[in-house]
C-alpha cells in the first residue's frame, strides 16, 4: 500500500512539473523539493513543517517560496487545504481514494483520516430530513488521540 501511495506521489509530481511548463512558469528546485515533500508524503503538514522538514534534510528553503509553490499546487488542483482551527493551514495531496474524514486530537495537532460508509449514506438523509439538497460534506472531529491521553495519565501518575 505505501508503494502504491508512492507511486501515486511520483505521478503527482511528474504532473506538478507539466502543469508549471504549460503555465510557463519556472521549473526550479527548491519548487520541486516542496512539491515532494507535499506530494509524496501522506501527511496533513503545515507551511512551517514542510520548511523545517527540508531544512532538517539540509535544503534550506524560504517561507514565501513554501507559500508560492503550495499556491501553484493548489491553484492545479494537486493539493488540499485544511484550516483545522490551528491558526495555520495544512496540505494533502489530493486523494486518488474515495472522499474522506479526519479525527484531529486538540492536543498534539495530529489528523487521522478515516472513511464510513455508514456516515456517508446518513449524511444525504439528515440533509434531507431538514428540506436540504446535500452537496458536499466535511467531517472533522476534535477530540484527544490515544497517545496524548497516554501521556497525561502517565503524568498525572495514573497508569493502565
Amino acid at each position: 500500500m505505501a508503494n502504491l501511495a508512492r507511486d501515486e506521489g511520483a505521478a503527482l509530481l511528474d504532473r506538478f512539473r507539466r502543469y508549471l511548463r504549460e503555465h510557463h512558469q519556472p521549473v526550479t528546485r527548491q519548487r520541486d523539493l516542496v512539491a515532494q515533500m507535499v506530494l509524496l508524503s501522506d501527511e496533513h503538514q503545515s507551511v512551517e513543517e514542510i520548511r523545517r522538514r527540508l531544512l532538517d534534510r539540509g535544503e534550506p528553503v524560504g517561507t514565501a517560496t513554501v507559500y508560492r509553490t503550495l499556491e501553484v499546487l493548489l491553484e492545479s488542483g494537486m493539493v488540499r487545504a485544511h484550516d483545522f482551527g490551528e491558526g495555520f493551514k495544512r496540505y494533502e495531496p489530493t486523494p486518488a481514494q474515495a472522499h474522506h474524514e479526519h479525527l484531529i486530537c486538540e492536543r498534539c495537532g495530529r489528523v487521522v483520516e478515516f472513511q464510513n460508509e455508514r456516515l456517508e449514506r446518513m449524511l444525504p438523509i439528515i440533509a434531507d430530513e431538514h428540506a436540504f439538497q446535500h452537496q458536499r460534506h466535511r467531517v472533522e472531529i476534535y477530540g484527544v488521540c490515544r497517545e496524548c491521553r497516554q501521556r497525561e495519565l502517565i503524568v498525572s501518575g495514573v497508569q493502565r
